[in-house]
């Protein structure tokens, strides 16, 4: 009698048994199982890929850098602690950003000083990422219309942000 694998499955004990230090070259729907299996390693690594896109979306819809950080280490525990309640793969993104989002509505709810991360007052132009292209008059502009565009966003309705957020610079379809 033959036994059918699934080739699936032979990936996945491939890459988790042979590949046993290397997890950066694990793809992550590989890594979201071995961390609902209790993988620290896998989920450590899965936290590290994902990190970058929630202090991105973070520091678009709120301006305090110590908020920011703060929210996206609240963020990145919560995903850990619930790794284990995701159950398809394919949604980790979605899950990952819904979690964000709700930490952050959280926030704005309990804080009673959340006016400070989104107010109109403030003076203080986030930091911009250098760009070692182009002539220092392009460079200025471009700058410029960065910081209002990011003024313009940061000037409307949390709800409005977030979804200009996720649609414009995390990709999603709303």
């Amino acid at each position: 009698m033959t036994t059918r694998v699934c080739l699936y499955e032979v990936e996945s004990y491939i890459l988790i048994h042979m590949v046993k230090t290397n997890y950066k070259k694990i793809p992550q729907y590989l890594l979201i199982e071995m961390a609902q299996k209790d993988n620290l390693q896998a989920l450590e690594e899965l936290l590290r890929r994902i990190q970058k896109d929630i202090f991105g979306m973070f520091s678009h819809i709120c301006r305090k850098r110590e908020i920011v950080s703060d929210l996206t280490q609240e963020t990145l525990v919560k995903i850990a602690k619930n790794i284990g309640k995701l159950h398809d793969n394919k949604s980790f993104k979605s899950w990952s950003n819904k979690i964000a989002l709700n930490i952050f509505y959280d926030f704005v709810k309990k804080d009673s000083r959340a006016q400070n991360s989104i107010s109109l007052d403030s003076t203080d132009v986030p930091q911009e990422v250098e760009d070692n292209d182009g002539e220092p008059l392009e460079k200025c502009l471009a700058s410029e219309l960065g910081c209002k565009i990011k003024n313009c966003i940061l000037s409307l309705p949390v709800n409005s942000r977030v979804a200009i957020v996720l649609r414009e610079f995390e990709g999603m379809r709303i």
